[in-house]
């Protein structure tokens, strides 16, 4: 079974995903975060493969990847750091990143790569979800590889629950339309859109993402999905910390913390 499978079975909610771009805050340091993430009970990690021009990140993330490309990441450089990973790391490993680096080193390559590192999903936020059942779907399928696809406030029912029927793994909810970033609250309009979404009893469970970064949004967040995804919150503090223990201390203790 696919380990984002196992755990959606495992933890019923309050699943804690962290984002973090490959390649920082040093070009080494992408398994040491892996690992010390997992050690602090984090249960799904999201590796950003960095691009030079993201759509959907705010300017933290995209901070994060400059510096990451500045550093000297590339995929084949991400794929090598993960190769020996699997023994040391038994959460789900989800490889976030766009079309672009993906397609130039090859999809196939890339898919079988990944089976071979023992990642179990991929999400690609610029991939068309026609595009991803005529083309990509069967190659995934082939590789035992999860394709995340992202649902928004203006994504239509339709559509919704074609992704339900034809993806698995989970949903990626995004908060808003905006690109990501930290937010205090999440306000009435985005609340009913997450009532919204729990009311359709999709297949998939859902994680909701964007903007998590304080108790109130991860408690509204969590109270309708299955967990949440924090991104640029972990990001900034992995940025200021160059630390990844000290990080995650002080994100989880956030999220407890009242404001």
């Amino acid at each position: 079974m696919n380990r984002i499978d196992q755990v959606f079975r495992t933890h019923k909610d309050h699943i804690l995903s962290i984002y973090f771009c490959a390649g920082t805050p040093t070009l080494e340091g992408t398994a040491e975060v892996i690992r010390t993430l997992e050690r602090k009970g984090v249960q799904m990690i999201e590796v950003g493969i960095p691009f030079s021009d993201p759509m959907a990140d705010g300017p933290v993330i995209q901070h994060a990847a400059t510096q990451a490309l500045r550093n000297g990441m590339t995929l084949r450089t991400l794929f090598s750091q993960l190769e020996h990973i699997r023994p040391e790391v038994q959460m789900p490993l989800v490889l976030m990143g766009y079309l672009n680096p993906i397609m130039q080193y090859g999809f196939e390559n890339f898919c079988k790569k990944c089976q071979e590192c023992g990642i179990d999903g991929v999400i690609i936020p610029d991939l068309p979800f026609k595009d991803y059942m005529n083309e990509y779907r069967p190659v995934a399928d082939k590789y035992g590889l999860h394709v995340i696809m992202l649902i928004t406030p203006e994504t239509s029912e339709e559509r919704i629950r074609q992704i339900d029927e034809h993806t698995n793994g989970f949903i990626y909810m995004v908060s808003s339309a905006a690109v990501t970033g930290a937010q205090k609250e999440f306000n009435a309009q985005k609340q009913a859109y997450f009532q919204r979404i729990e009311q359709m009893h999709l297949r998939n469970p859902r994680m909701i993402g964007f903007g998590i970064s304080n108790k109130n949004t991860y408690e509204a967040a969590a109270a309708h999905a299955a967990g949440c995804i924090i991104g640029s919150k972990f990001v900034s503090l992995l940025e200021e910390e160059k630390n990844p223990e000290k990080a995650i201390d002080r994100l989880l203790e956030m999220l407890k913390k009242e404001e």
